[in-house]
């Protein structure tokens, strides 16, 4: 992560944007993102989603959504001062303990 982090902020560094990646805007353009993500997945059938990277172009699709989506959150956290692994490390544990094994396995109202 930390070398993903160095390289975005390097990016937008080289190019002075970091001028225009307030937490608003790089929050806005994330959703942005995710919904191009969703596109790729908002007609298929549930079969035909878990095997989307089967297809070269619709996989590509995904692949590059998915990037850009990593982009977007590794920057907006780098630029709130947040440790992305360890941000996410804790919610799991978090989300463990809230949910435990026992109780939620195989349980939909639990699904994260």
């Amino acid at each position: 992560m930390d070398e993903l982090t160095a390289r975005v902020r390097a990016f937008a560094e080289e190019r002075d944007w970091q001028q225009f990646h307030t937490p608003k805007n790089l929050a806005m353009a994330l959703a942005g993102e995710v919904g191009e993500l969703l596109a790729e997945f908002q007609w298929l059938t549930p079969e035909q989603a878990a095997t989307v990277m089967d297809d070269p172009e619709a996989g590509a699709r995904v692949k590059a959504e998915i990037g850009d989506v990593t982009i977007y959150l590794t920057r907006l956290a780098d630029v709130l001062g947040i440790d992305l692994s360890e941000a996410a490390l804790t919610k799991l544990d978090e989300v463990a303990t809230r949910y435990p094994t026992v109780e939620a396995r195989g349980s939909a109202k639990s699904a994260r």
